[in-house]
């Protein structure tokens, strides 16, 4: 820091930090909670509702209403349209091809058909403009049915649900978190300390500037400069030049009566005179009194009091506002462990020791004790049960075919013809007997 700005006394330096650091605590500790319950907030309540009013919109609106255009609506609205654009140009086609060979080919009998054809033709197309009417009518109907429903169903899952959270959560959030303890940290904390530190800022700054002012500066003005000088005009300069005023005319007067060739040194001699009397003084009084003591009891003082007290204080109390808010923030973080240590110790380590030593084992000891076997058992006896069910079955199942071929299949007839002749082999030998289908070779062993 340079010489002309040089840094503030502690006696200045210490009372602003510690005002200050009384004011910004509270708003940086409020900040905090503020912060911390913004973000619980956004963590545990905002991201999970958006994400499952999304999902909900997404399974309930978007999927249900694209399945219904693309595998429903769609295809309903093109096979309409195919057959009414197809029935249309077929039946065009063929009356209009039937009429025009039978007009060819027998005039009066066309006429006739014509006269059919066309009572044909508006015959159908009453048929199919009944149609669409009735068409018409149920789409109004249903379109009817859409809107009472569409309005209960869009208020059921847009308006209900944020009704509901904006009643039943963020109001009460924002009354009981948020509303109710800053209008109490407002009354207890925050306007106490106000009061005390605007206390203490009139009581040290304030009254003492003001004391100075009105009982050191304006006093020394008015009884130093003011007084004396309206009184020495009053009483004394005043009256001593309207005498010598008055003298020097009446001199003057009888010098121009007796001497009046000598008029013109006279009023040189006169106005020397008169600058001497009425000027000089009051420049001196000018250069010599009101200069110095406007400069050296106003203006310097001033810029004293200016260079080495207002100023030091306002940029103390600017690097103060930024050295508290950071003092400010690791007290405030220093509460937050605290009270996350004490929360801890009441509250987190007895649930977390009877989470581990109490309710985990329990739950093991259910779940091996108790659920594994009651599980294994379950399966067991389902697969015995389906075991027994596929016995049952094949025995069924055996049964209703031996039935079925005693009633209806019968003994099988065997058709007449030769006997079957017996391949013939000589004993210990390789060779057949000739005129004897060879054997197959199987050993005495496989034979059994």
């Amino acid at each position: 820091m340079s010489m002309e700005n040089p840094p503030p006394p502690a006696l200045i330096r210490i009372p602003v930090r510690i005002v200050v650091l009384l004011l910004v605590l509270p708003i940086r500790m409020a900040w905090d909670a503020l912060t911390a319950a913004a973000r619980l907030l956004d963590r545990s309540l905002l991201r999970p509702a958006g994400r499952g009013l999304a999902w909900l919109l997404h399974h309930t609106v978007t999927r249900p209403a694209r399945w219904l255009y693309r595998w429903v609506l769609a295809p309903v609205g093109r096979g309409i349209t195919c057959v009414f654009t197809g029935t249309g140009r077929g039946l065009a086609w063929v009356f209009t091809r039937v009429g025009r060979g039978l007009a060819r080919v027998f005039t009066g009998v066309g006429h006739g058909l014509a006269w059919f054809l066309t009572g044909a033709g508006r015959g159908l197309a009453w048929f199919f403009t009944g149609l669409g009417r009735g068409l018409a009518v149920t789409g109004g109907r249903l379109w009817s049915g859409l809107s009472v429903a569409g309005p209960w169903l869009g208020k059921t899952l847009f308006v209900r649900p944020w009704v509901g959270l904006w009643r039943f959560v963020l109001v009460p959030v924002a009354r009981y978190g948020i509303a109710v303890p800053a209008v109490w940290l407002y009354r207890h904390v925050l306007a106490p300390l106000g009061t005390v530190s605007l206390f203490l800022l009139e009581k040290l700054l304030l009254v003492p500037v003001a004391a100075l002012f009105r009982y050191v500066l304006v006093p020394l003005f008015r009884y130093g400069i003011a007084v004396p000088a309206v009184w020495l005009d009053r009483h004394v300069l005043n009256p001593l030049g309207h005498g010598i005023r008055w003298v020097l005319v009446q001199a003057g007067r009888g010098i121009g009566w007796f001497f009046p060739r000598f008029g013109r040194g006279l009023a040189a001699v006169l106005a020397w005179s008169g600058r001497a009397v009425f000027v000089w003084p009051w420049v001196g009084l000018w250069r010599y009194v009101i200069v110095p003591v406007a400069r050296y009891g106003f203006a310097v003082p001033a810029t004293w009091f200016w260079r080495r007290v207002l100023v030091p204080v306002a940029r103390e109390v600017r690097d103060a506002l930024a050295i508290c808010w950071r003092v400010a923030g690791f007290l405030s973080r220093a509460l937050g462990r605290a009270l996350k240590w004490v929360a801890w110790n009441l509250v987190g380590r007895p649930v977390a020791w009877a989470w581990t030593q109490l309710v985990r084992p329990v739950g093991h000891w259910v779940r091996h004790s108790v659920w594994a076997p009651a599980r294994k058992a379950a399966v067991e006896a389902g697969r015995a049960a389906g075991d027994a069910l596929a016995t049952a079955r094949a025995t069924v199942r055996e049964a209703r075919r031996g039935a079925w071929r005693a009633l209806v299949a019968g003994a099988r007839m065997t058709e007449p013809g030769e006997p079957e002749v017996a391949r013939a082999r000589t004993l210990g030998s390789a060779t057949n007997v000739p005129g004897a289908a060879p054997a197959p070779e199987i050993s005495p062993r496989k034979r059994g």
